[in-house]
């Protein structure tokens, strides 16, 4: 249910998008996420990191979204969070005690310090690629197909490599987990 939840800005975004243009879509996901923000605030009287993380991206790239109205700036952001998001996670490697992916998943499963950095590289890299497909995407179909990249692509290959990173994991649960 919280995965729900938590597509529910994405899916705003979406039916704004068909309905309207990009930059009501673009209010709408702003406002959305600050409900859901709330919300989560509201109910649990605790917001995790990364729902601040997300609502501060979302307010100031969408704000400026709206500022300049130009809508390769647009298409360009996806790119430029997925890159910042990927060397966050491949500069973690050498800063700190711990590589990123250890930090936020630790707490869930225990394994062999060689064994997250190469989760954590596998992040890295995935990030740094889905901001290159965005550019290939962005450059080569229609705004309408961008869009519907950016809301159902991304969060499917999302998908994908979790379930690909859930079977890389498998082998290191142990047998009384399994």
């Amino acid at each position: 249910m919280k995965q729900l939840f938590e597509l529910f800005p994405i899916a705003l975004f979406f039916i704004a998008y068909k309905f309207y243009d990009i930059y009501v879509a673009t209010a709408v996901v702003m406002t959305a996420t600050v409900i859901q923000v709330l919300y989560t605030w509201l109910r649990y009287r605790k917001v995790e990191s990364m729902q601040w993380i997300t609502l501060g991206l979302i307010l100031v790239m969408g704000g400026a979204t709206l500022y300049l109205q130009n809508e390769q700036f647009i298409k360009w952001k996806l790119s430029i969070i997925e890159w910042l998001f990927g060397l966050a996670f491949l500069g973690s490697q050498f800063i700190g005690k711990k590589p990123f992916i250890e930090r936020i998943m630790s707490a869930s499963i225990s394994l062999p310090p060689l064994v997250w950095k190469r989760l954590n590289l596998l992040w890295g890299g995935f990030f740094l690629s889905v901001g290159f497909i965005n550019l290939y995407v962005m450059y080569n179909f229609s705004t309408d197909d961008w869009v519907s990249f950016k809301t159902f692509g991304v969060p499917g290959l999302m998908f994908i490599f979790i379930v690909l990173q859930m079977i890389f994991l498998y082998k290191y649960i142990p047998e009384t987990e399994k």
